[in-house]
């Protein structure tokens, strides 16, 4: 008989400190990165006014653990969505640990702040990504040159009929992405 389970942890917080990119021997990415929630309440009577803060390890897998590396720093606002795990480990000093992390499957950039920590523009809208199937890289905004052969039609006036010409050219290919068209 199989009984159902689930596993999802959901968090919106800060960024503790900058992330950590390291490859596994087969090339994998592993970004890890620490991130804080809070919470606030106030007591019985309403006067005395409470916080607490939580802070939790967070893993990143694969492509999107190259995308964290690149966009997220101390400080920036996320919201992450994973998975609980719990693993053991022998620490340098050859004692026994286990520690429990939250493996990211969707990351969203929450605030607009750049790496100097004030507020610029650095996306218009939250932007997110996940491990999830079909998830495209992000482009390059710099154009790149590309040969293009373009084929033309053009009509021979004396006998009436089309002839096609081909020529190439050099043009400029832009990957510019307007953040409107990405389906998310």
């Amino acid at each position: 008989m199989s009984s159902r389970s689930l596993n999802k942890v959901m968090l919106i917080g800060n960024l503790t400190r900058d992330v950590e990119v390291r490859y596994t021997p087969s090339g994998t990415a592993v970004a890890t990165f620490g991130l804080a929630t809070n919470r606030t309440w106030s007591s019985g009577d309403g006067s005395d006014r409470q916080e607490e803060v939580q802070f939790h390890r967070i893993v990143a897998w694969s492509k999107l653990g190259e995308i964290c590396g690149q966009l997220l720093f101390k400080g920036r606002k996320v919201f992450i969505e994973g998975r609980l795990q719990t693993r053991k480990f022998t620490g340098q000093d050859g004692v026994q640990r286990e520690i429990t992390e939250i493996v990211a499957e969707n990351m969203m950039i929450l605030d607009t702040k750049n790496r100097e920590g004030n507020g610029g523009v650095v996306n218009e809208d939250p932007t997110s990504y996940s491990t999830s199937q079909g998830q495209e890289e992000i482009p390059s905004t710099e154009p790149t040159t590309d040969t293009v052969v373009v084929e033309e039609e053009k009509v021979d006036k004396a006998k009436k009929k089309p002839v096609k010409a081909t020529k190439t050219e050099e043009t400029a290919i832009s990957d510019e992405v307007n953040v409107e068209d990405i389906p998310f």
